[in-house]
């Protein structure tokens, strides 16, 4: 079965009714006018399909899928996914504190991260983990050794840098020879025994992470066959292993990437594993959430220069910045049609005093001052990237059931940017 194919998968709970954008049984007009712009939307039942459809991969299969946080941290989100029987991973003590906040489970929860802190450490080992994805021969020491001193053990996995290429953005390529990630794939049979010697520490698996936003299967799998060629040695050696975690990554259509077979690559992927009795463990973020939300934007002017037309609207960089770091792609559509307006090429821009504050270019689209835009698959690396830069508030985020809108996170007031300033005397 192929694990490619390129049709667009859009979102059915994001459609046109009567020429206008609805989310589920509501109009993003109606939600504008009622919580303002720029506004995060997000549909319940989009998150319910993504998750539903991602879980029956695994067949009923043991398994466990722990949602990276930081694809999308809203409380509310990780609430909903946590009624779904989701683990979390996390790479920071905020990110433990929101999943515990939201009724996450602290032993299905894995802590990733390069730079763990000691009192990150001390928080995790107190609420009892699932497992430390240890990145250094420094942190499984100070592991340890925090460890040992509170008379506690802990769980990890090592995290192996396989030395696999992606085709994705350098900036979220993280299983190259070259990153900061994880434990050269040639040393982790050694840290590995190490770890086994050390007080305080449990061996339960192994991981490994190599990117974000991967479209094709093969940089997935040669890294399967790299760590299960080492699991094969560890085995072989007498280290004890519950888990195999081959991390996320996985790929979403926004534009014209080729869409991955999710259900095919996961099928592979146990029969890699579970071949030696071992359980997989998946961290799926953008998959579980991109499609599940949209910003919503107002048109503040249309410019025409030399150089070509630009629609500059209530949004920019600093609420949504991957098309500025990544050179990401999201569709924009206009919120209401307009029959019989000509369609001309537009430069989508915000009003960061930055010329990379771009969120589409070259987009045909027929609209006027005062129009709304809905920059589609925006509900990963969304509001979780967003900033204050300029002093501009960050926007509000809103749950869509059915008829019903919630305000998950309300808009943030001018007063609130200063509350952590003071004025010296």
């Amino acid at each position: 079965m192929s694990a490619t194919g390129r049709a667009a998968i859009r979102s059915p709970q994001f459609d046109y009714r009567g020429g206008v954008l609805y989310t589920e049984s509501l109009s993003l007009d109606q939600l504008a006018q009622r919580f303002g712009t720029p506004l995060y939307v997000y549909s319940k039942a989009a998150f319910i399909d993504a998750w539903r459809r991602f879980n029956q991969a695994f067949d009923g299969h043991g398994q466990r899928v722990c949602y990276a946080v930081k694809a999308n941290s809203n409380l509310a989100i990780l609430k909903l996914l946590a009624n779904l029987g989701a683990g979390f991973d996390i790479v920071s003590v905020g990110e433990l504190e929101r999943v515990l906040r939201a009724g996450g489970d602290p032993a299905a929860i894995v802590f990733s991260g390069v730079g763990k802190r000691e009192d990150e450490m001390r928080r995790a080992l107190e609420v009892g983990i699932l497992c430390f994805n240890v990145e250094s021969e420094a942190e499984l020491l100070r592991l340890s050794a925090l460890a040992h001193s509170q008379g506690r053990s802990a769980a990890i996995a090592i995290r192996i840098n396989p030395h696999v290429e992606t085709d994705t953005h350098p900036h979220i390529a993280t299983g190259h020879r070259d990153a900061k990630f994880g434990i050269d794939i040639q040393r982790a049979e050694t840290l590995y025994g190490q770890a086994a010697s050390l007080p305080g520490i449990r061996i339960i698996g192994i991981a490994c992470h190599i990117g974000s936003q991967i479209t094709q299967p093969a940089p997935f799998m040669t890294a399967v066959s790299h760590i299960m060629t080492l699991v094969e040695r560890l085995l072989e050696n007498g280290i004890a292993l519950q888990h195999v975690d081959l991390g996320g990554g996985f790929g979403v259509h926004y534009h014209d990437e080729p869409q991955l077979d999710i259900s095919a690559l996961i099928g592979c992927m146990r029969q890699a594993v579970e071949k030696h009795g071992l359980k997989l463990l998946l961290e799926p973020g953008r998959v579980l959430v991109a499609k599940a939300g949209v910003l919503l934007t107002r048109v503040e002017y249309l410019k025409t220069t030399d150089q070509g037309r630009f629609v500059i609207v209530d949004a920019g960089m600093t609420e949504l910045i991957r098309p500025p770091l990544y050179d990401a792609w999201h569709e924009i559509r206009a919120v209401e049609l307009r029959p019989g307006m000509p369609f001309e090429l537009h430069d989508v821009v915000g009003p960061v005093c930055e010329s990379a504050d771009t969120l589409g270019r070259d987009r045909r689209l027929a609209v006027q001052a005062g129009d709304l835009l809905a920059i589609m698959d925006a509900g990963a690396y969304g509001f979780s990237m967003s900033s204050n830069y300029n002093s501009r508030p960050r926007a509000a985020e809103v749950l869509v059931d059915g008829e019903h809108a919630t305000l998950i996170r309300r808009r943030e007031v001018l007063e609130e940017l200063m509350m952590q300033e003071e004025l010296p005397d």
